[in-house]
């Protein structure tokens, strides 16, 4: 005999800014027999009382937090929950599944606005890379900024695409074309046009995507940023506590970052090596320790204008500074590698298959680096670098000091 298959305990529901009118069938038939219909004021305003007679329940703010007790209050109830466009694009549907799992939730989407913008837009949505601002801090929009490219940005509320213009204006993308598309789908459905450097609107409809057409402005006097590893030392704020670019370049292939990892960036420095692990992927984490507080604000700093404002910066001497962090996929030491217990609490918090690279300069640390690579192999090399420098009236090269790199995979079998 099979199993009963469960009965979905939540509708999620997406709606448009066409409303009821622009629901099908299969997506009215659940709000009708719904007991409670959650969503957000304006959602609710979008259904006929007539059609849709359940208890209607606003999302309290802040909402995330609060939806395990909300549901909890209705337990046993017809519930469905209306969403913007597509629930499972940026929206509220991975929170129900995550809460309750995917065989109690029944999602009906409606058309996202990005499908509706690339629409109006006639861009092609797979080429199309979008950036959602809501619950999320602007400075992240700085990653996505390629000259040439095109972007869509969902704003969160009316003053998000000043927000924006500022922020392109700061960053050296004042030439950058916006259009801010208004109530998508529905009958005030409106588009603004302007350019970052003159953008006049302070507010908009909050209901709106953003169209971003993206100039990097040539005397913007910032360094061009591309996508691989190695950014210019210049992007970098430091005080000389810097893995230097092809150095950090080379490190990065080592550590091999991939999607949804979680790097330790020990003796974080200026926060490069960290920074550079999650601009590899929008969804690779990193924590970066640092002992010193103001290195640690500067590390901050970085991450903001570079575009990885969630790198986590914990501010202490490692080893003591690792206790209770979550388990990384793989580890990065750029200091204090000598310091008691440092390489032991390193190693035993990697799982098998984690990756650990250390670098050094100095003797005493290439030593212990020696011994650990007797113990466990990976890869010991020495990196040089020379650039090309005035000599009088000629050139010549410039070596800078050797770095001496361990990397290492842990194996299954290892403690």
């Amino acid at each position: 005999m099979n199993a009963a298959i469960p009965v979905p305990a939540v509708s999620v529901v997406g709606i448009g800014a066409d409303g009821w009118d622009g629901l099908p069938e299969n997506s009215r038939r659940p709000l009708r027999a719904a007991d409670v219909l959650i969503g957000a004021p304006r959602q609710l305003d979008l259904l006929p009382a007539a059609d849709c007679p359940g208890e209607r329940v606003p999302w309290p703010s802040p909402l995330r937090p609060a939806v395990p007790g909300l549901l909890a209050a209705h337990e046993g109830r017809a519930v469905a929950v209306l969403a913007s466009g597509d629930p499972s694009f940026y929206g509220i549907a991975r929170t129900l599944t995550e809460l309750l799992g995917p065989d109690r939730l029944d999602v009906r989407p409606h058309p996202s606005s990005v499908s509706y913008a690339c629409a109006r837009l006639g861009w092609a949505l797979e080429q199309t890379e979008t950036v959602s601002l809501v619950a999320r801090p602007l400075d992240a929009l700085t990653a996505a900024l390629h000259d040439g490219r095109r972007l869509l940005v969902l704003g969160e509320g009316p003053e998000s695409p000043a927000r924006v213009a500022a922020l392109l204006r700061e960053r050296g993308w004042g030439g950058t074309r916006i259009r801010v598309l208004e109530q998508l789908g529905g009958p005030r459905e409106r588009v603004l046009d302007g350019t970052a450097d003159g953008w006049p609107h302070e507010r908009t409809d909050a209901l709106h995507v953003l169209a971003l057409d993206c100039v990097r402005d040539p005397d913007a006097g910032r360094p061009r940023l591309g996508l691989t590893p190695g950014l210019p030392d210049e992007a970098y704020e430091h005080d000389g506590q810097l893995t230097k670019r092809h150095v950090r370049a080379a490190t990065l292939a080592a550590l091999a970052p991939a999607p949804g990892e979680l790097l330790w960036d020990v003796g974080g420095g200026s926060g490069s090596i960290g920074i550079e692990w999650m601009r590899a992927h929008r969804s690779c984490r990193a924590v970066a320790v640092e002992k010193s507080e103001r290195r640690a604000a500067r590390i901050g700093r970085n991450a903001a204008a570079l575009g990885v404002p969630a790198l986590q910066v914990v501010t202490g001497p490692a080893p003591a500074a690792l206790a209770g962090l979550p388990a990384p996929d793989a580890v990065f030491v750029g200091g204090g590698l000598t310091a008691c217990g440092l390489l032991d609490a390193c190693w035993d918090a990697l799982p098998a298959g984690g990756r650990l690279v250390a670098n050094t300069v100095t003797l005493e640390s290439e030593a212990l680096l020696a011994r650990w690579y007797a113990r466990h192999g990976g890869e010991l090399v020495r990196l040089a670098v020379a650039a090309a420098v005035p000599v009088g009236g000629f050139t010549g090269w410039r070596q800078a000091m050797p770095v001496t790199q361990w990397s290492v995979t842990k194996g299954s079998r290892e403690q």
